[in-house]
Order: structure tokens, then sequence, then C-alpha cells
């Protein structure tokens, strides 16, 4: 019964072996309990800006099987290499400072890999300039999201990928707008235009925000009182890598839909 997905059908057993696997979502509004999830810790959830394990697990229980390659090329915490391990994947973490021995000092714009060798990849990548992540000057988070220039350098990070990433196998990107001091930048829009010269669209999921610095009363009463928007969910933009010839249809998608009368 390990693994068996829930259902709403009380018929079924609906209870995974108690190890808190997460449920597989079925909507594009994904929310978590928490950061992690099972037996062990996935990533560390002191990690500024750490990745929520259950996205991760959505991602390769949907996109991969048992014994697939994937890849994180800013792996953080390694929070993904954790989640591949419980799952029986396989699993390459890349940071440009390492957090622990089994991620490999990498920048994310130049992957050590041959072309069409991975599975799946997943990319929680900075929102501009509002962690400090370190001091490595080939760190771009230190670059401002309202700066072309960040956009730029994440653009090479998702050529790189999509050199990478075998046809018809799926990219997951993590990315969050930004409201800084008066001025909103659609950071997500932004990078879901680039990643579109490289793949194509799966789905588009937000993800609820939880456990950030201004998820208290303090900001959210700054936030009535002086008239702007915490933000409160994340994108996570699905892509697939088309496959060799493959072209997108010409026509529209014909669909007998089931209208309703008012």
């Amino acid at each position: 019964m390990e693994g068996k997905i829930a259902t709403n059908n009380d018929s079924e057993s609906t209870t995974v072996k108690k190890d808190d696997r997460p449920q597989i979502e079925s909507t594009t509004l994904w929310d978590y309990p928490k950061q992690s999830y099972g037996k062990t810790p996935k990533g560390n959830n002191k990690y500024a800006g750490v990745t929520p394990a259950f996205i991760i697990y959505n991602l390769i229980m949907r996109y991969t099987k048992s014994g697939d390659l994937v890849l994180d090329p800013m792996c953080g915490s390694g929070t993904t290499i954790d989640v591949c391990k419980e799952e029986g994947r396989k699993a390459i973490g890349y940071d440009i400072v390492p957090t622990r021995p089994d991620i490999i000092r990498n920048d994310a714009r130049k992957l050590p890999l041959d072309d069409n060798s991975i599975d799946m990849i997943f990319i929680d990548s900075p929102y501009g300039d509002n962690i400090k992540y370190n001091e490595d000057p080939a760190n771009f988070g230190e670059l401002s999201a309202e700066d072309e220039r960040f956009y730029e350098e994440l653009e090479k990070t998702m050529a790189e990928s999509s050199r990478v990433l075998k046809p018809g196998k799926v990219l997951g990107w993590l990315i969050s707008d930004q409201w800084v001091k008066k001025k909103f930048t659609p950071v997500g829009f932004k990078i879901y235009e680039r990643l579109c010269k490289y793949f194509d669209t799966v789905d588009i999921i937000c993800v609820t925000r939880h456990n950030q610095s201004s998820n208290t009363g303090v900001w959210h009463y700054r936030a009535v009182k002086w008239n702007f928007y915490l933000r409160g969910f994340k994108y996570l933009f699905i892509m697939r890598k088309p496959m060799p010839g493959e072209e997108k249809p010409k026509d529209k998608t014909r669909v007998e839909w089931a209208r309703y009368k008012r």
C-alpha cells in the first residue's frame, strides 16, 4: 500500500503508509503544509529560499520513472537530491557554492553534461537580489529583477537546460514576482517569455507561499494600511522540450464542449 495515491473514493483505501508522502496534485493550485515530508529531511528548512519538497515529489512522480536521471543545476540545500534518493531516481545537483558534499560546484550557465542526457530538470532560481546567497563573483543573484541582465543570465541556464534535456522530457521552473519600494516587477512573466524560446508549455501551476518572512501579522497589517499586496504564490512553469522535427499544430484544437444554458 506504500505509495498509493490518495483518492476521494471511500470504498478504496486512501491512506498511504504513514511516512507522510504528499498526494499527487490534480489541479493547477498547489498548497503544501510544510517544507519536507517522509522519514528523512529533504533539504534544509533553515536555508534561505529552500524549495518545498512536495513540488519536486509531484514533478518526478508525474514525469519520471524509477531510475531516471534528474538534474537540479541550482541545487541550494539539496532538496531535489533528497527527494530523488527517497523515490528511486538518480540525481545530479550543481550549485555555484555547494552547501554539502553531494552537491557539485558548477555554474548553471555551463553544464558539464552531454546533449540529450537528462530525464527531467528542476530549477528554483533566484527571484532577484532579495536574498544574499553567497559572495561568489559569478553569482547573478546579486542582480536586481528590474535589470534585464538578470534575465539574460537566466536565459543562459535555459539554453543549457534545453541542450542537456532529452527530447520530449520536462523542465519545472519555480519563480515568484517582486514588489519592492512601491514597484511591481512581473518576474514570472519575464521568465516564462524566455522559456518559450526553448520549450513548449505543459502547464502553469500556482504554488501557495508559506513561511516567507512577510507572512506575519505586521506585514499583513502594512499591506492593507499602505495598499499593496504581499506575494501569495509562486509560479511553477512546467515546460517540455520538443521532439526533433516536431512542429506546433497550425489548426486550432477542436473540442466538442458540453455547453450549459444560463
